[in-house]
């Protein structure tokens, strides 16, 4: 089947995301839930005014895995998301490991792009059977989470998920502050490769430090 043509498509959210009324998740359309299915069954998934919010909340619950439940393999990850009660969880993990070309077992960063971007996409494969984005589009859903192509990003982690809960102007009010931690981390890319034999703890205080100077900055900026 192309994917263009399944529920999640049609509802722009690839990930298959249950409608949750707690979760106020950033973009969601009006109404938030989807349509009876025509074929008859029950209406179950949120639906997003567009793809890139659908692949951000995507990402924002996948890493919400790693920051609340400790969870940073792809076998723990995926086990969370496809519990065995609906899904064949050995064949999910099996499937995924193998489009991300990693051990189920290795260790993960979701708070990185290198790792974030292809378990996204993995699932996204997995759930609607392919993947109809291009990559400008994936990364313009990881970057409303925060989470940039230049590197490590210091994303808004659990609190991306929490916010979602919150009003309209708890979004515009995360927004304004990822945007310059973004830009922070893209700034001081070259400088922490530069530095890379330095403990961790000291890279990061420089991109805190940076962070802060532009947040700072963006502060002073008349609205």
């Amino acid at each position: 089947m192309d994917p263009r043509q399944t529920r999640g498509f049609r509802n722009r959210n690839p990930g298959n995301i249950d409608h949750v009324p707690a979760n106020r998740w950033q973009g969601l359309a009006d109404p938030p839930l989807e349509p009876a299915p025509a074929g008859g069954g029950r209406a179950r998934f949120a639906r997003f005014v567009s793809h890139e919010y659908g692949i951000r909340a995507l990402a924002a619950l996948l890493t919400t895995y790693q920051d609340r439940h400790g969870l940073r393999t792809i076998r723990g990850i995926v086990s969370r998301w496809a519990p065995g009660n609906e899904n064949d969880t050995e064949a999910y993990i099996a499937a995924v490991a193998r489009r991300m070309d990693r051990h189920p077992r290795a260790v993960l960063d979701l708070h990185s792009h290198a790792d974030l971007r292809p378990l996204v996409e993995a699932i996204i494969h997995h759930e609607i059977g392919g993947n109809p984005y291009g990559g400008a589009t994936i990364d313009a859903g990881l970057r409303l989470m925060g989470v940039a192509p230049q590197g490590r990003v210091a994303a808004v982690r659990s609190g991306t998920v929490r916010a979602a809960a919150g009003t309209a102007a708890a979004g515009v009010a995360a927004t304004a502050v990822v945007q310059p931690i973004a830009e922070a981390a893209a700034q001081a890319a070259p400088a922490l490769s530069a530095l890379q034999n330095l403990a961790p703890w000291v890279a990061a205080l420089i991109v805190l430090g940076v962070a802060g100077y532009f947040i700072w900055q963006r502060l002073r900026r008349p609205a």
